[in-house]
């Protein structure tokens, strides 16, 4: 999961990236709302933190245009003004949680997580691909009944592939979904990543590589080709 950060009060951004950064997600920050829509014009995130009180463009602009946009990313505002009539008009904008501060973090990861899976197609929170249990949620990944231990990266990087149901992810998508806009785009990180993944899993290997294409989790259909 990529998310961004709009969050001027520079404390806080910090802190609420190190806490989404060990839990596995590429994460973006910025101070200002035209930062914040100039990310959005270049980076595909999932899901947006926004304060509403941004300098420059605010954070309400920020959120009525994305609301605009046709398949843009979720929001969740996250602000001090947590009263009903905020709320509701927070919701009005756009945005499609809202979290007043202050705020405990499993409670905010849990809500981005959420958000997230409504983004995408409906799928059952756990992901269950042949004897592969993935479950973002507890952070937990089996294989066989076997509990598998995965570093950040390599979590990340897993979540991506069994989102494509079967499909084909491109390296240049793992690193845009699963590494933040610091990351060198010619990079061999996603090959290394891919690698150590499949020896984490173990045999019969889990990832395929489609030569000139990258990489997919076959979905059970497409298991056996």
């Amino acid at each position: 999961m990529r998310v961004l950060i709009a969050e001027d009060e520079v404390y806080l951004a910090e802190a609420v990236q190190s806490v989404l950064e060990r839990e596995a997600m590429a994460v973006d920050v910025v101070h200002d709302g035209d930062s914040a829509l100039e990310r959005l014009a270049v980076n595909d995130y999932d899901v947006v933190v926004l304060d509403r009180d941004l300098p420059g463009t605010h954070g309400d602009d920020v959120c009525s245009t994305l609301a605009l946009a046709p398949a843009g990313p979720r929001v969740l505002m996250l602000t001090a003004a947590g009263g009903l009539r905020d709320k509701v008009d927070g919701f009005e904008l756009g945005a499609d949680d809202y979290l007043a501060k202050p705020f405990e973090f499993p409670e905010l990861i849990a809500r981005l997580r959420s958000l997230a899976r409504r983004a995408g197609a409906v799928r059952p929170p756990v992901t269950e691909r042949g004897d592969l249990r993935f479950d973002p949620f507890r952070h937990e990944v089996f294989r066989a009944g076997r509990f598998v231990r995965l570093t950040r990266k390599e979590f990340a990087v897993l979540g991506v592939l069994l989102d494509a149901d079967g499909g084909v992810v491109s390296a240049e998508r793992l690193l845009e979904k699963a590494w933040d806009e610091n990351v060198d785009p010619f990079t061999n990180s996603v090959r290394v990543t891919i690698s150590n993944l499949r020896r984490r899993l173990g045999e019969p290997w889990l990832i395929q590589t489609v030569p000139g294409r990258g990489y997919r989790v076959p979905a059970p259909e497409l298991a056996g080709t």
